[in-house]
């Protein structure tokens, strides 16, 4: 990314520092630095966080945006922090749908910004007419926390460039630190700065927060592939339960009204 080296060079001379003052700075090897400015090599997404933290800017500046003296940053807006999506493209230049295996969900943690890593993943291409706008990714799900969907299952989410899009309610793939790969429901509007309330279909499972901080993506949920079908007849849940009472008690409202 010519950007990346550009501005790397530009804003360490601005701040007086030499490649090896810096290099010390972010604990790596002086060597590196000049194979980041002089576009040989791509820093990983951590040292990408570290360096435009160091430089007061967003990563989403730091990549894409040319900056030199006429280069003033833009109003900052909450939730719109949003740093590096890498893709992988078909021979008729048409956005896949990358796996992200179980196996494979340790390693994305460290990979998910770095387009090679992204280009050796599974993919796949579905003929769905949901699917054609936006960026989707394929995850596969373990544990039985989000039942009636098994363990197995893979659940397709859609990128969400902008974390204040989180709807209460809706079903989100997370990525973070810390938890690594999740399928949640959002339990709260995301607020930056702020924790994101992650809760479980299966009421077994407590309901806990993760700091903003902390995440790395959100992929909204958007279908799921499964080779178990759904039980014809599945235990009542709360939420059913109390989805009947509630009609009851309109009916037997609407009988007394007549």
């Amino acid at each position: 990314m010519a950007n990346i080296s550009s501005n790397l060079k530009y804003l360490r001379k601005k701040k007086g520092h030499t490649q090896q003052q810096f290099a010390d700075l972010m604990e790596i090897k002086r060597s590196l630095i000049g194979a980041y400015e002089e576009d040989r090599a791509e820093p990983k997404y951590e040292l990408l966080k570290k360096i435009a933290e160091h430089f007061d800017l967003t990563i989403d500046e730091f990549i894409n945006e040319t900056i030199n003296d006429n280069w003033k940053p833009k109003p900052k807006s909450q939730g719109s922090n949003l740093r590096v999506l890498s893709i992988s493209v078909d021979q008729n230049d048409n956005e896949n749908i990358e796996l992200v295996p179980v196996k494979a969900s340790a390693g994305y943690l460290n990979g998910f910004s770095d387009p090679q890593y992204i280009q050796n993943l599974p993919k796949f291409q579905l003929p769905l007419a949901a699917l054609r706008q936006g960026t989707f990714r394929a995850f596969e799900i373990m544990g039985d926390s989000m039942l009636p969907i098994q363990p197995g299952s893979v659940i397709i989410g859609e990128y969400i460039d902008n974390w204040n899009e989180v709807k209460t309610g809706d079903t989100y793939v997370i990525i973070s630190k810390n938890e690594g790969v999740v399928y949640k429901r959002a339990g709260n509007r995301f607020k930056e700065n702020k924790e994101l309330k992650l809760i479980s279909d299966n009421k077994v499972y407590d309901t806990y927060s993760i700091d903003a901080d902390d995440i790395l993506e959100i992929w909204k949920a958007k279908a799921y592939i499964s080779t178990t079908l759904p039980d014809p007849t599945p235990e009542p849940t709360i939420e059913t339960l109390s989805g009947m009472m509630a009609q009851m008690q309109k009916s037997i409202a609407q009988l007394n009204k007549n």
